[in-house]
């Protein structure tokens, strides 16, 4: 063909499709029907999407990506979202962590790459690259997840993966060569890096193909200079894929320590290895114990724990490995405040509890005498504690969802606060406030909710707003800086944060009173939210947006589908929505006590009533919607967005557009280069800030 006349095609074609506003999708059907119990009878119309390599999906992909590229671009110009989220995320700070004799930090040192590891001997400086990833290949997007100094401060060992994937690496790298040793470890998921002598401890899994059951978890110790397949087995259960294991090694290097925690029944045994003992031989400390219990530390001996359990919300205790079941209190559990960290240094314990949506950095002795206790402004968080346990000196940061973190060094003697660099900003926060509500949900439980939003705003019922949500996990969902969040309080929308049952926000009883049996509940959160935005005028149903990620984006669809009246536009961003299905892939087995299983009776009745794909209505136009996803998502599968939007895509009563935005070359945390992060910021809060300003 002419190429001329080929590049006129092109022209057309794409002032034709840069044209339309939205069309529909409808994809093939191909129904699987499942049977459960000999009498449930589940129609699943696209599980083709669930083979992401076929041609026939990668063709509908693609298709997908190009309709919301067009949609999704058209947005971001209407409400100016991408050059002002790039400006916003503009901002000038260094979270530097101390390990060992040296300073860290991750830094870009350019737009469309990766952040790479600095390092210096002192606070003072720029540093020097030490890792840099984006130099590791060619062909794969290299992100570094982690990383862990050696206790001579000699080596440092750090994890990256590939795309975005679950699945990790570790190489090894000289601090006082700069040079990398042979050392390259692989199969590495869910994983620390605990050193002890001339090497370190790590774990690995095993996996059935990509989106395959995770499962057979192993600890191993590896020995610097070795193949990997010499490494020495620590740990292992045979057939159990409902436990985790979780380990330390203590400041001292003297103990190793294991917890294993049954993941559906919650009960944890915890283990451990005394290497100045004759015979170093791994050892049960407490086993059948209902409690959630953490060994932070070891001190004089004996071990430095935090502990979480129905009775208090959190508690800091001394367990001598002599006497392991008798413990001594040295932080007692509060009834108004949950103990979320706890640092043990040489002569103090540095602890960070929440209460009223507050942070509170608490010092003490151990005796259990407080010594110091700092309150934060409502609606911040604290993050990022690092020093050395014989430090007197430790560095935190302080941020919020429209501050950038602030860094600080603080002394735990004299309880002095010193900011090491100055944050700067392109913008103001001075005009912007915070309100705490409680509103009540449908069982009448009183819900606390941050509202953020610019001074003097007028409250008639017409301000764009976004409620946002995680509730699950018993995950305390902390502030963080957002730009997003800026650009859309700033064009004069207000934005609001539900801390829904089965989160982690008040405690361990607020936690299961939205999980399992009641998870019902954190949907049922989430719609009084909704409901309390729009009786009190802040908002309307034509004004109200919701959004949410991981767990957060099950609630938003669940939500949504149960009441679609509620909300004008819905991001549900890589979000589990087939819940007859989650279990069999990757770690969703790991989910069960969160969510439940098919395999019980009533335990499926539930799950098919609120899962999201399965609870589509033919006759209802639902609210606009951008389901966001990642090509490379091994902890949730792409192909649940995949099938849910297919569902809804494909009813003739669906005249809301219905879009799917998959980031390629990604996993479960999205975007990682500044590029795409700004991308996909844009994308979100363009789409939201457009469709809340139709009529």
């Amino acid at each position: 063909m002419n190429r001329v006349i080929v590049i006129a095609i092109l022209l057309f074609f794409q002032s034709f499709t840069w044209a339309q506003e939205y069309e529909q999708i409808i994809a093939k059907e191909n129904i699987v029907n499942d049977t459960f119990f000999n009498k449930y009878i589940i129609e699943d119309k696209f599980r083709w999407l669930e083979d992401i390599n076929s041609t026939q999906t990668k063709e509908w992909i693609e298709y997908q990506n190009q309709m919301s590229k067009v949609y999704l671009t058209k947005a971001s110009n209407t409400t100016n979202s991408y050059i002002t989220i790039d400006n916003y995320a503009v901002t000038e700070f260094r979270y530097t962590k101390k390990m060992g004799n040296y300073y860290f930090h991750y830094a870009y040192y350019n737009a469309h790459a990766t952040p790479a590891l600095f390092f210096q001997s002192s606070l003072n400086g720029d540093g020097a690259v030490l890792v840099d990833p984006n130099f590791i290949s060619l062909k794969d997007n290299i992100t570094l997840n982690g990383y862990s100094v050696s206790k001579d401060s000699k080596l440092l060992a750090y994890r990256f993966s590939r795309n975005g994937s679950d699945w990790n690496e570790i190489k090894v790298i000289s601090l006082q060569t700069g040079l990398h040793k042979e050392d390259h470890l692989t199969g590495i998921k869910f994983s620390n890096i605990e050193w002890m002598g001339d090497g370190f401890f790590y774990s690995t899994f095993s996996q059935d193909a990509q989106f395959g059951e995770t499962k057979g978890q192993r600890v191993f110790y590896h020995t610097i200079g070795t193949d990997q397949q010499q490494d020495k087995l620590i740990f292992e259960r045979k057939n159990n894929l409902s436990l985790l294991f979780s380990y330390l090694t203590s400041s001292d290097e003297q103990y190793f320590i294991l917890n294993e925690k049954n993941v559906q029944t919650e009960i944890m045994n915890i283990f451990y290895i005394d290497y100045k003992s004759d015979n170093p031989s791994i050892k049960p400390l407490i086993t059948n114990q209902k409690s959630d219990i953490d060994v932070l530390d070891s001190h004089d001996g004996k071990f430095i724990a935090n502990t979480l359990h129905d009775s208090n919300n959190g508690s800091i205790v001394e367990i001598d490995p002599a006497n392991p079941y008798k413990w001594r209190a040295i932080a007692p559990g509060f009834s108004e405040a949950l103990l979320l960290k706890a640092i043990p240094f040489k002569d103090r314990i540095v602890a960070i509890y929440q209460s009223n949506q507050r942070p509170i950095i608490t010092i003490y002795d151990y005796s259990g005498t407080i010594l110091f206790t700092l309150t934060m402004p409502m609606g911040s968080s604290v993050k990022g504690f690092s020093g050395n346990s014989s430090d007197e000196e430790m560095l935190y940061y302080y941020t919020s969802f429209i501050s950038p973190p602030v860094v600080y060094k603080f002394n735990i003697k004299t309880f002095k606060k010193q900011l090491t660099t100055q944050t700067k900003a392109s913008f103001t926060i001075d005009d912007i406030e915070y309100k705490e509500v409680e509103y009540l949900s449908k069982d009448s439980v009183a819900v606390p909710m941050i509202l953020v939003y610019e001074k003097g705003i007028k409250l008639d019922g017409k301000n764009p707003t976004v409620l946002k949500a995680y509730g699950g996990f018993d995950i305390v969902e902390p502030p963080t800086f957002d730009p997003g969040i800026v650009y859309f309080i700033k064009s004069g929308g207000i934005f609001a944060f539900a801390n829904i049952r089965g989160g982690g926000d008040k405690g361990i009883k607020w936690a299961k009173a939205g999980k399992g049996k009641n998870k019902q509940k954190s949907f049922d959160d989430f719609i009084a939210a909704a409901e309390y935005l729009i009786n009190n005028n802040y908002t309307s149903k034509d004004k109200l947006a919701a959004t949410g990620a991981s767990n957060g984006g099950l609630v938003v669809a669940a939500a949504t589908i149960q009441r679609p009246d509620l909300f004008k536009a819905v991001v549900p961003v890589v979000a589990p929505l087939d819940m007859l299905r989650f279990e069999q892939f990757t770690a969703g087995h790991w989910w069960i006590d969160e969510y439940g299983t098919v395999k019980d009776s009533v335990s499926f009745t539930r799950l098919n009533n609120f899962s999201p794909y399965h609870n589509v209505k033919e006759e209802i136009n639902y609210p606009s919607m951008l389901v966001v996803t990642s090509d490379n998502d091994d902890r949730v599968p792409p192909f649940h967005s995949f099938k849910f939007v297919a569902r809804l895509q494909g009813r003739s009563a669906q005249k809301n557009p219905i879009l799917l935005r998959i980031e390629k070359n990604s996993g479960h945390n999205g975007a990682s280069t500044w590029t795409s992060s700004v991308r996909e910021e844009a994308d979100i809060y363009g789409f939201i800030m457009n469709e809340l300003m139709k009529k």
